[in-house]
């Protein structure tokens, strides 16, 4: 279930131990809703702010939060559990959509354009470029579909498109319908791909308030919707990833500067990571999650583990080549926990 990403980043370690300890959560089940992924699987809805929602919370010291919450064990062995629905097993394909009227990240796709993934040259490009294969995004190859087949660490960043049609404007609640819509006129128009397997990355500008509650009751959250594909109903993956640095101590955890001179794009990574990693291990809300409803990122949300200082500020690991403040996330192997990197054994 996506949460959310504020600065302070020594507070952050501070609370590290906060955040993972429960959270009272209620979980409710919703009419089936067909996929075709690994297997089916009847959708399970978080309480909160809509139940329809996976949301990333705002960062657990932020005022508006009110009282900390986070992550944690829950229950017995890795403290998360198999309910019987789809993962992205083979992978996750992930696409951007920047819906802006200009670029919205430095060096980022100009607006009215489209492209395969590896012409996107802003940070946020060069993340969802170099995230798969890596040894933290492998932490989630201890995930596994009901056969007990491993997912696999594989993330493949396959289009972009730069909307610069009925962009909204800052402030303006954008609805899931409206996001929903705006990914279907871009498969009817061809400047988007359809496949059941991408995670649709929805960027947007300033604070365009995407879902309602951005920057007040999250930062971020992932969720499906239904499009038409070739006059077939079809389930469409999608994140919606605001801007975060509108509001940096509620949705960017960077603590000193920025790892690569980038604020905006920094703070970014950290948000789509943790929607990447939940919706490959839990994308209808119906496999992996342990007794509060918590997917394997929300159990680490806002900890970083070991840290060190690169270009002023403060990161935790190096990806590409390059480095970043990426919170943890959760292992499903022995006893479960909070990690950075994973070694498959």
């Amino acid at each position: 279930m996506p949460r959310i990403i504020p600065t302070l980043l020594s507070s952050v370690i501070v609370l590290a131990a906060a955040a993972c300890a429960d959270a009272s959560r209620t979980v409710t089940s919703p009419a089936s809703k067909a996929a075709s992924f690994d297997v089916g699987g009847t959708p399970n809805l978080e309480a909160g702010n809509n139940p329809d929602r996976h949301y990333f919370e705002l960062y657990p010291g932020n005022p508006a939060r009110g009282n900390p919450g986070g992550g944690g064990g829950g229950g017995g062995g890795t403290g998360i559990f198999y309910h019987g629905g789809p993962v992205l097993l083979n992978g996750t394909n992930v696409a951007a959509v920047y819906w802006a009227a200009a670029k919205i990240y430095n060096y980022g796709p100009t607006a009215g354009t489209t492209g395969p993934g590896s012409a996107d040259t802003s940070l946020v490009g060069f993340f969802l470029n170099h995230l798969g294969g890596s040894a933290y995004f492998n932490i989630n190859t201890t995930y596994t579909n009901g056969s007990g087949a491993p997912i696999a660490n594989s993330v493949n960043y396959t289009q972009y498109w730069a909307n610069n049609t009925n962009v909204p404007s800052n402030g303006q609640v954008v609805s899931d319908a409206q996001i929903v819509a705006m990914l279907q006129s871009g498969f009817n128009g061809g400047q988007l791909t359809y496949d059941p397997s991408t995670l649709y990355h929805v960027f947007t500008a300033g604070t365009v308030n995407l879902g309602g509650g951005f920057g007040t009751q999250y930062c971020a959250y992932h969720w499906y919707g239904t499009v038409t594909i070739g006059g077939t109903a079809r389930t469409v993956l999608y994140s919606a990833a605001p801007y975060d640095y509108a509001y940096p101590t509620a949705c960017a955890a960077l603590s000193g500067g920025s790892p690569n001179g980038d604020f905006a794009a920094d703070a970014e990574v950290n948000t789509i990571a943790h929607e990447t990693e939940e919706t490959t291990t839990d994308p209808l809300g119906t496999a992996w999650f342990d007794r509060r409803g918590y997917e394997n990122a929300d159990k680490c949300a806002w900890t970083f583990g070991t840290t060190y200082i690169s270009n002023g500020a403060t990161a935790n690991m190096n990806i590409g080549g390059k480095d970043f403040l990426i919170q943890r996330n959760w292992v499903n192997a022995g006893h479960g926990g909070c990690l950075q990197s994973w070694t498959t054994p």
